[in-house]
């Protein structure tokens, strides 16, 4: 029988039931992605993050309940918090080596933790599809914008935290979506929004901030800038513009620690 250490981490909060869980499991060595994806469909969160020791770092990978993604913010501040915090790192920067987004780094800064994330860029929409505002409940909107996924542009907070969207049909448009909007405390919010997957609204997206940063940036002609993104969990993000990569920084606090057993 093997057995596996688990956390369940609340990323993006530094307080417990806030922010975004991700669960989170170090290994000694790579294990069948099967059973990767088994285990992941187990713990029933958005994100999985599994990670091996390696020469310069960790390996990183994160896994949905129905398969290995290329990117994942909040689990891989999950994952730093948790190598800072419970194994013993001595350094103030972790280098992850990842399968699909290249080199990542997380530092460490008192009780915040930087993201160091490359910068998406995204591309004006000119006509928007009408299944995008039909299944967000809107007329209109400011802008649209395409990167990885859609990123809206509303007026205020306000219409952003009303947003009330019907997520079955927006599974048609084949994207996840954002919206965003200038912030009344903050420079800019958030939400998220993920059709065909087990978790329908992500409570705080740290790669969703790879282009919202840049956009933001744009915008507001800002470097350094502070975002929230405003789910009903919640999150703050401290966010800095560096060209092609960003920074993204948050705090975590652990929830479980707990034990698997692997018959």
């Amino acid at each position: 029988m093997q057995t596996i250490d688990i956390y369940f981490v609340d990323a993006f909060s530094d307080r417990t039931f806030g922010g975004n869980v991700a669960a989170v499991c170090p290994l000694t060595e790579w294990l069948p992605d099967a059973l990767l994806l088994k285990m992941a469909q187990q713990h029933n969160q958005s994100e999985t993050a599994f990670f091996v020791r390696n020469d310069s770092g960790f390996e990183l990978r994160w896994f949905t309940t129905q398969y290995e993604i290329d990117l994942c913010g909040h689990a891989t501040l999950a994952a730093a918090h948790v190598i800072f915090e419970y194994l013993d790192y001595p350094a103030t920067e972790i280098l992850f080596a990842t399968r699909f987004a290249g080199p990542l780094s997380v530092s460490r800064n008192g009780d915040w933790l930087a993201l160091n994330f490359p910068a998406w860029s995204t591309e004006a929409v000119a006509q928007p599809p009408a299944l995008l505002f039909e299944s967000l409940g809107i007329n209109s909107a400011v802008e649209v914008r395409l990167g990885r996924d859609y990123l809206v542009v509303l007026q205020s907070q306000a219409q952003v935290e009303a947003l009330q969207p019907d997520i079955s049909a927006m599974q048609g448009l084949g994207k996840m979506v954002c919206v965003s909007a200038p912030g009344e405390t903050v420079d800019f919010v958030s939400r998220f929004f993920c059709p065909g997957e087990s978790v329908a609204e992500d409570p705080v997206t740290g790669s969703a901030h790879s282009m919202l940063i840049p956009y933001w940036h744009d915008k507001l002609n800002k470097t350094a800038m502070q975002a929230r993104q405003v789910s009903v969990r919640g999150g703050d993000l401290r966010c800095e513009w560096q060209g092609d990569r960003v920074l993204i920084s948050g705090q975590a606090t652990l929830y479980l620690l707990g034990k698997i057993f692997l018959r």
